[in-house]
């Protein structure tokens, strides 16, 4: 019986590696854009805004799919749609090395953003398959894994640009995409022979539409200058999303269970983490861009981009060890204050910015608190938003949950655009140190609310809705 246990446990530790492997080379394919947005628009001749969209669409794609995928993903066909989605990923790979026009590039990075996606499914798999403890910290690892894979990719990535060129650095995505599907195919295990899950096409397209067209408006700052524009695409999202809710209310299998979502603890758990995902994110964008303020600006610290990726190895290591201290902080003090703890984390980190800018060793320092938050908080929402959700509902929720987060950050960098733009001179090219300073203090309220809505439920989570169950 002992050697049983034994062989389990072995079982369940390699499947539990390998999904995070999985998540881990996702998350680094995504974050490969963000440092080539330069070299894409001098190496291929376009504007800024335009290779912006190399990293803006991997968002788009990856939100918009993720409800399909979570619904594909739900019961028997686990399995192949994360091996096919993988694929996929993999294609897309290939695209971005290729020596292709650019349009080629932004397919191949539309399909890369599937790779977030994938992370839903690999938690739903975690939740399936693996006894509960294994399972809640293999989940509480593949929520901060989009954490570390920012620290990895960013200074590997510049630095690969750097040596061998642009192509060169997109294949480091090719690679562990291929990588990945691997892992995936010798690791995951068969599920149990079932119907294929009926997608509600209709469903899918509203939400496809109106997510799109509300991460356009939020993610692009290029529609702003244009009000009948800007207008139009809100209330156009709206609609579309208010129609979408309609045809689910009545559907007999909807893509997304909207009673479910309406529940208290997954209702304000996806609230909280939209929110979150405002102020962490600016954040993120202004200690991102402040530590490359070039020379010239009298503040700031000129970091070049590998210098500048390997600023974020901080942020990386703190949100890993945020994920695996977060099981122990929930032992101690529940989901909620746990929460809540990770975000006044994040307040310290905003606070030692703002009163010790000129010192790289703080402002490094502030990177690194941002990424316990991130990490802290990443790894216990799914704790958060599957209270009471049924098994195979799992990577339908995290996916709505997805969304959210996508939404909160696409925010939180809108903002920081608009703050810094609001202090820059006529004339100027840059803004005034003092912009950083005070955009970093409007990260402060949207943090507050986001721990308020978690730290004041009291309701107890009922004793069949285990989240890991």
């Amino acid at each position: 019986m002992s050697a049983r246990s034994d062989v389990a446990a072995q079982r369940d530790g390699r499947l539990s590696v390998a999904l995070v492997c999985t998540a881990l080379a996702g998350a680094v394919i995504g974050s490969v854009g963000a440092p080539l947005i330069t070299p894409v628009a001098t190496g291929m001749h376009v504007s800024l805004d335009a290779a912006q969209w190399t990293l803006t669409v991997t968002l788009f794609s990856g939100a918009i799919a993720g409800p399909v995928l979570g619904r594909l993903g739900s019961g028997p066909y686990r399995r192949v749609t994360i091996l096919a989605t993988l694929a996929l990923v993999m294609a897309g790979g290939l695209l971005t090395v290729l020596p292709l026009p650019f349009a080629a590039l932004l397919i191949g990075r539309g399909l890369q953003g599937l790779a977030v996606a994938v992370g839903a499914l690999l938690m739903s798999v975690a939740r399936a398959h693996l006894p509960p403890e294994r399972s809640a910290s293999t989940i509480a690892a593949l929520s901060v894994a989009s954490t570390v894979g920012i620290g990895v990719g960013y200074p590997v990535v510049s630095l690969l640009d750097q040596l061998a060129g642009l192509r060169a650095a997109y294949g480091l995505g090719f690679l562990l995409s291929a990588a990945a599907l691997a892992i995936a195919w010798r690791a995951l295990p068969a599920e149990a022979p079932g119907k294929l899950p009926r997608i509600d096409i209709p469903g899918a397209l509203l939400l496809a539409a109106g997510t799109l067209g509300l991460l356009l408006v939020i993610a692009d700052p290029a529609v702003w200058g244009t009000a009948w524009l800007t207008g139009g695409l809100l209330v156009g999202s709206a609609v579309v999303l208010a129609v979408w809710a309609f045809v689910e209310l009545r559907s007999t299998a909807p893509l997304v269970d909207l009673r479910l979502l309406g529940q208290g603890p997954v209702l304000r758990a996806n609230l909280a983490v939209l929110v979150a995902g405002t102020g962490l994110y600016l954040l993120f964008s202004l200690f991102t861009r402040y530590v490359q303020t070039p020379a010239d600006a009298n503040y700031g610290f000129a970091l070049p981009g590998v210098a500048a990726g390997a600023a974020l190895i901080p942020f990386s290591l703190l949100g890993f060890v945020a994920g695996k201290s977060v099981p122990r902080l929930i032992a101690r003090i529940t989901e909620r204050w746990t929460y809540a703890f990770s975000l006044l984390i994040a307040v310290a980190g905003a606070l030692l910015f703002v009163v010790a800018d000129e010192s790289l060793i703080a402002v490094l320092g502030a990177i690194a608190l941002l990424g316990f938050a991130v990490g802290g908080v990443f790894a216990v929402m799914p704790k958060l938003v599957l209270v009471g959700v049924p098994q195979q509902e799992t990577a339908s929720v995290l996916s709505i949950n997805q969304i959210a987060r996508s939404i909160g950050m696409s925010i939180g960098s809108a903002l920081a655009g608009f703050l810094l733009a609001a202090t820059t001179p006529n004339g100027a090219m840059l803004p005034d140190q003092d912009g950083y300073l005070t955009a970093a203090l409007w990260a402060l309220p949207p943090l507050a609310a986001s721990a308020l809505i978690i730290a004041t439920n009291r309701s107890r989570r009922p004793a069949q809705a285990s989240p890991t169950s």
